[in-house]
Formats: structure tokens, C-alpha cells, sequence
């Protein structure tokens, strides 16, 4: 046998190459996805074909604190269980917390496990976490030999081969242990009791009653991936003309970034300023309730995406395997050189990627969707 089919490496097919039974009978796994809600959010198709792929099967997601936010909106998984792991950038440094994860997860007597990550991660550390916790079949991607760290090693051809979609790629994980299933549509359910609450908080401005409006989302996690303020400010004035209200959103901590967009906007007696008001669930009714969503490519844009809400995404160039998945959109940069930095910080100090996106693009990728929307327009949702 040769070594590319005793690694199960993608291509190696026949039975010998990967025993089916053994993940067969796997009923209760353990999911690892350790960085944020939106990579949580562009791994549930894969969740959803672990689900399907047997009867009675339980999944349990391991995710960081922000992944965890997730749990009540995500049928796929039975079981969350908040991480925030010293691999992984956070605020976290506990090492009795680690000790007494493996504990936990020992307990939990998992049949197997799989270790979701980008290509940049590697998936060693929480396969020795599996390992110790007594996992006995544990599924990745990974580009050094991992030895008896994965019972199932899958090579990854990232990026040395080819790029593929962050969805496609964990789809094509769980593959290799014979999971699929033909929805692959983004999932959060959101929820009657969120809805209400939202509509408690909307009423307060006076909306309701099946106005229409537009979010926009104008932070991100990353400073590489932000529109400018400035620009954003310039954007929604010029959409006063659009005759909807555009609410502004963002977490507790971009009060401060949403107020100096409302205060630099010419016009803003259409502008709303929601920001720090909303929980997760409140947020993905707004997404889903709205005519189109504005936004960086960061959480809020994969909401958009699993609700099927139109999306006008101010796409950084910094990773080509985030794009909007189904979902009717709008992708909007200004090439440049560097793309595809994969940096949480503009190593050229420009911004250019997106400080090229001038904001009456904005406003025309915007009438381009609500006129699809409305039926008007007979155009290509996706550009």
C-alpha cells in the first residue's frame, strides 16, 4: 500500500485506503473550531453532513468564547462547549483551564473527533488535546506528518495547489470519512423570542409594521478588513435618496466607531444608530428582516449569508476563501499587489484594497440588489 493511501490523502478512494466502518459507527463526535463566529458560521455544512451522515449521531462543537455565541442558533449541534485555547489568538492564558478541558472532554467519551482550521493553522495542539482526552479516531487537515497524532490524516493541498472556498474545504474533509449531504446553505435559525425583543427595540424609532430598511455593519475584528469611516460616512449619505432607514450595527465596543460615522454623514436623517443595542440573535433577525445588509467581510456578512439577505460586501483583499456563500451579493475592492496578505493589519499601512472603493460604488452595488430584489432588475446577483 502505498504511503498517499495509508494517510488518506484526498484522491486515495478505495476501501483500504479509508476504512469506512469505524467513522460508520462514530455517534458521538466532537467538532473543533477554536477562532471566530464566522468561521464557526462557514463550517456548518459540514456539521450539518457529520449530522446526516448516520443515525443518532451527536455533535458536539468545541469553539472559542465568540464561536460559542452560536449555540442556540445552530440545530446541526446538540452540545457547545466554550474554549478559548492558547493556540489560538485571544486574551485567554489559564493553563489549569486546558488541564481541565482535556478532563472534561475525557468524560464526555467521544467515539471521534474533527479538527476544523484554515490552512494557515495547524491542527496538532488540539489533536494532542483529543489525544490525551482519549479520542481514538481524530480527522484533519494537516501539511506536516502528524503520526499517531490523527488516525486520519488528510494532506493539505493548501495553498501550495489550489485555494478553495473556507466551506468547500471542510466539506471536503468530512468527505474523506464518507459525511456529506446536498444542503450546503450556511446555518443559524433565528428565533420567535429574538424577534420580539427586536421589535420592542425598533418600535422605539418609530420602525415597524413592515418598513423596510438596510443594515450596515461597519466594523470587523481586523483593522485590514474596515472601510474607512469616512467613506462609509459618505456612502449612507448618498443612500438618503433609497427612501429606506439604514441602521447602523456593531458591538458594544464600536459604539464609538458608529457615532463618528453618524456624526460625519452629511445627511442622516435616515441613519439609526443601533450599535451595543443588540444581542446576536436581535442582530441576525435585524440581517434577516432587512431588504440588504452593508458590510465588511466579517461576521455579520456569513449571518447575511445563512439568512439569504442580499449582501454588499467591502471585500479585503486579504483572503480569497471568505467571499459570500449562496447568498445574491455584491463584491466590492479595488485590486491591488499585496492581496492575499492573509494579515490582520495593513502590512503596507495603505488600506488600498479598500480606500480604492469609492463610496458611490457602494450606492450602486446597493440599487443593483434592492432592484433585484424588488423584481426590477433582471441582473446576475453575484459580482
Amino acid at each position: 500500500m502505498s504511503a498517499r493511501r495509508r494517510e488518506g490523502a484526498p484522491g486515495a478512494r478505495s476501501d483500504a485506503a479509508r476504512p469506512a466502518d469505524p467513522w460508520r459507527d462514530a455517534r458521538a463526535i466532537l467538532c473543533v473550531r477554536l477562532d471566530n463566529l464566522g468561521d464557526v458560521l462557514m463550517t456548518t455544512p459540514a456539521l450539518r453532513a457529520l449530522r446526516r451522515s448516520a443515525r443518532g449521531r451527536r455533535i458536539t462543537l468545541l469553539a472559542s468564547r465568540a464561536g460559542a455565541a452560536l449555540a442556540p442558533y445552530v440545530p446541526e449541534v446538540d452540545e457547545v462547549v466554550a474554549y478559548d485555547a492558547p493556540w489560538v489568538k485571544n486574551a485567554a492564558d489559564d493553563p489549569a483551564e486546558d488541564r481541565r478541558m482535556i478532563e472534561a472532554l475525557r468524560q464526555r467519551n467521544f467515539d471521534a473527533a474533527v479538527i476544523f482550521t484554515v490552512y494557515s493553522q495547524s491542527p496538532l495542539p488540539a489533536a494532542m488535546m483529543c489525544r490525551l482526552a482519549g479520542i481514538p479516531r481524530v480527522l484533519a487537515h494537516a501539511h506536516e506528518n502528524p503520526y499517531r497524532l490523527l488516525s486520519h490524516w488528510v494532506r493539505d493541498p493548501e495553498p501550495g495547489q489550489y485555494v478553495r472556498h473556507e466551506v468547500q474545504r471542510q466539506l471536503d474533509l468530512v468527505a474523506t470519512v464518507g459525511a456529506a449531504c446536498t444542503d450546503t446553505r450556511l446555518s443559524f435559525a433565528t428565533q420567535d423570542a429574538d424577534r420580539r425583543s427586536l421589535g420592542a427595540i425598533l418600535a422605539a424609532y418609530g420602525l415597524g409594521g413592515g418598513q423596510g430598511w438596510i443594515v450596515a455593519h461597519c466594523g470587523a475584528s481586523a483593522p485590514s478588513r474596515r472601510y474607512n469611516p469616512a467613506l462609509y460616512a459618505r456612502a449612507i449619505s448618498l443612500l438618503h435618496g433609497c427612501g429606506l432607514k439604514i441602521l447602523l450595527t456593531g458591538g458594544p465596543g464600536e459604539c464609538a466607531l458608529t457615532a463618528g460615522i453618524l456624526a460625519q454623514c452629511t445627511v442622516r436623517s435616515h441613519v439609526i444608530d443601533l450599535a451595543g443595542r443588540l444581542t446576536l440573535g436581535e442582530l441576525a433577525c435585524l440581517i434577516e428582516d432587512a431588504r440588504l445588509l452593508i458590510s465588511n467581510n466579517t461576521g455579520p456578512a456569513h449571518i447575511a449569508a445563512a439568512v439569504g439577505t442580499p449582501l454588499v460586501d467591502l471585500y479585503a483583499l486579504t483572503n480569497p476563501q471568505h467571499q459570500p456563500w449562496q447568498v445574491p451579493h455584491r463584491l466590492l475592492y479595488h485590486d491591488v499587489p499585496c492581496r492575499n496578505c492573509y494579515s490582520s493589519v495593513c502590512r503596507e499601512g495603505t488600506h488600498a484594497c479598500l480606500e480604492g472603493v469609492d463610496p458611490r460604488r457602494v450606492v450602486a452595488a446597493a440599487h443593483e440588489l434592492l432592484a433585484w430584489r424588488a423584481g426590477v432588475s433582471p441582473r446576475p446577483l453575484v459580482a
